[in-house]
């Protein structure tokens, strides 16, 4: 065995041994610090790399969430309005089969077929969300993985003349307008209303189920496991104890040569 004192390889090796349990302990210290396991890309690039994919994926999902909020926004305001219009329509009805009693006062109701008349034409021109006339016949693309289009107008038809003839109260010709065609759109209307809330309402089930599942791929990727964490910041903080104390134990060492010497 020879002496040396020159390089003291066994107080490198315990400075070594030292330097590396400090490391270990000060990553598990971060990681608890931060919740996360990757907090660089050298902690695991692959990892790192999926995990800002899913993010990014995630981001693009919200926003065509908002996209099918917006839309349902939209097919709901068309629905109150169309709603509002059926019981309208209903009533001009219930006028019309009054005025075949000759004891009704004839030009009352006449001038009730009007007035609801009007409204009707009103909350279907003034129907708006954002200064769109959300009922006129134009398409409304939404983003939502794939464009979904909703075009309400192109349901309800042009009902102007019909709506024209109610509005006309000489000799009582509005109570004898037909409605039914009128009813029948709005109806149909309705309808397609109810079919696309489902789509959007379907579409919206996948895309929240979609975030659901990366949200817990980036979980499993990135955040700590903290009570392992915990074990190995306890376990480093011991180690370099012990590891401080070997090195101060070994740089002593050569001090037994100096007997030699006396």
């Amino acid at each position: 065995m020879a002496f040396q004192i020159n390089t003291n390889l066994d107080a490198l090796k315990a400075y070594n041994a030292l330097v590396k349990v400090n490391a270990q302990t000060t990553k598990a210290q971060l990681r608890l610090a931060t919740m996360k396991k990757i907090n660089s890309v050298a902690d695991d690039t692959s990892g790192f790399r999926v995990s800002k994919e899913l993010e990014a994926e995630n981001f693009k999902y919200n926003a065509q969430l908002n996209n099918i909020s917006s839309a349902k926004n939209l097919l709901s305001t068309g629905e109150s309005a169309l709603m509002q219009v059926l019981d309208k329509l209903n009533q001009i009805e219930a006028k019309q089969e009054d005025a075949k009693d000759p004891l009704k006062n004839s030009a009352a109701l006449s001038e009730d077929v009007k007035v609801l008349a009007d409204e009707i034409e009103n909350i279907l021109t003034n129907t708006k969300i954002n200064g769109s006339d959300i009922l006129a016949s134009s398409n409304f693309d939404f983003g939502a993985g794939t464009t979904l289009t909703v075009n309400i107008g192109a349901q309800i038809g042009n009902n102007s003349a019909t709506i024209t003839a109610l509005q006309n109260t000489s000799g009582g010709a509005n109570l004898t307008q037909s409605i039914t065609t009128f009813r029948d759109n709005i109806k149909t209307a309705l309808g397609y209303i109810g079919n696309r809330m489902q789509t959007f309402e379907s579409r919206e089930d996948f895309i929240t189920a979609s975030i659901t599942n990366n949200s817990a791929t980036i979980s499993r990727l990135v955040d700590a496991d903290m009570a392992m964490e915990q074990l190995n910041a306890t376990k480093g903080q011991i180690g370099t104890q012990i590891a401080t104390a070997m090195l101060a134990q070994v740089n002593v060492g050569p001090q037994s040569l100096l007997g030699l010497f006396r």
